[in-house]
């Protein structure tokens, strides 16, 4: 879908200390075969007391600084998280809003596993493109992985997990990029990949064991090969319509915004599946702080501003995917790019 008149007006993130790969290494917490695929240098790792809302509130605070808008001006808050949120049973987009923005704005959780963010930012943007032109909305995203329960070197080949909080402020009053266009898709059959042999009534209390669940489906079909193959179909037929409807192609992609995988899964998504260049992506950056589930989108992008390396006219493709399988992207076009102190991993 093409939008008017809908603006990303400010970004931030919340990261921990970066944990080196060597060390994981060393420890024997990370697969040696693992890491040279990867290539991953360090992850981000939040202290024992920093629960996943209290990150996301961190970025939503520094995001509605850079905005220049007030908390008043927010109308929405669309929190997602792919894990343990700090209570169970407990609405984490409410204490978002209330503690970043204010007690009356309506505030939701998105479950979309790591389609979170871009699936969040499509809404937002429904919010502020159909709403008074003093509309704003604003996307969270936060997660914190740790032992037992998640071994974050190792619970999923291919992807380190890492700690972090991101927001993402969009409005219709203006901002330093304007969202060109937005599209999802879906493929549902595809939660059977890491369903694994059986629904549960009750959690389990065991760690996460993704790589078993996907060992379950594998022996069920074969291979994952026709999954993966479908999920490049929902992928490229989502990317193809996003840039029409921004009015641009493949090569007029300044950047490109993906999950943040190891190198050769980042290989796959980028100039296999997208066929843009990987020096055009955000893997350097994404290699020193892991898989932020649903916010590695924000954070990149965030990234990129801090830098400096987006200019007026620059056009950025965020690229998101989900198990289960979602996939939202979206096109933004900059059109003044802020000069932002860049981030320092524990404020």
């Amino acid at each position: 879908m093409r939008w008017e008149d809908v603006y990303v007006a400010g970004t931030g993130v919340w990261l921990g200390e970066p944990e080196s790969a060597r060390s994981a290494l060393d420890s024997g917490a990370y697969d040696a075969q693992q890491h040279a695929a990867d290539d991953i240098v360090s992850v981000s790792v939040a202290d024992s007391s920093m629960a996943p809302p209290d990150m996301a509130v961190h970025a939503a605070t520094t995001a509605l600084k850079r905005s220049g808008l007030d908390a008043e001006d927010v109308d929405l808050l669309i929190h997602s998280g792919i894990w343990f949120q700090g209570v169970d049973m407990w609405p984490a987009a409410s204490y978002v809003a209330g503690h970043a923005l204010r007690r009356g704005v309506l505030a939701y959780g998105l479950e979309q596993e790591c389609n979170g963010g871009l699936g969040a930012l499509e809404i937002a943007a429904r919010q502020v493109g159909t709403g008074p032109g003093t509309s704003a909305a604003m996307v969270t995203t936060a997660d914190r992985f740790g032992a037992p329960l998640v071994r974050r070197w190792s619970s999923e080949p291919g992807f380190v997990y890492g700690d972090g909080g991101t927001a993402l402020l969009l409005s219709a009053r203006g901002g330093f990029a304007r969202l060109l266009s937005t599209a999802s898709g879906s493929d549902n059959s595809l939660e059977a990949v890491v369903r694994g042999p059986e629904l549960r009534p009750l959690p389990s209390g065991e760690p996460l064991d993704l790589l078993g669940r996907v060992g379950h489906y594998m022996r069920a079909h074969g291979s994952v090969r026709e999954a993966t193959e479908r999920v490049a179909a929902v992928m490229d037929s989502v990317v193809d319509t996003v840039l029409a409807d921004a009015g641009i192609g493949r090569a007029d992609v300044t950047r490109v915004v993906p999950l943040a995988s190891g190198r050769s899964r980042m290989e796959w998504q980028v100039p296999q599946l997208l066929g843009i260049p990987l020096e055009r992506s955000t893997w350097e950056f994404a290699r020193t702080v892991g898989h932020l589930g649903a916010g590695d989108q924000i954070a990149g992008l965030n990234d990129l501003l801090e830098r400096r390396e987006l200019k007026a006219g620059d056009r950025v493709l965020l690229v998101g995917g989900g198990s289960g399988f979602s996939c939202t992207c979206a096109v933004l076009e900059v059109l003044d790019a802020p000069e932002w102190e860049p981030w320092r991993p524990g404020e």
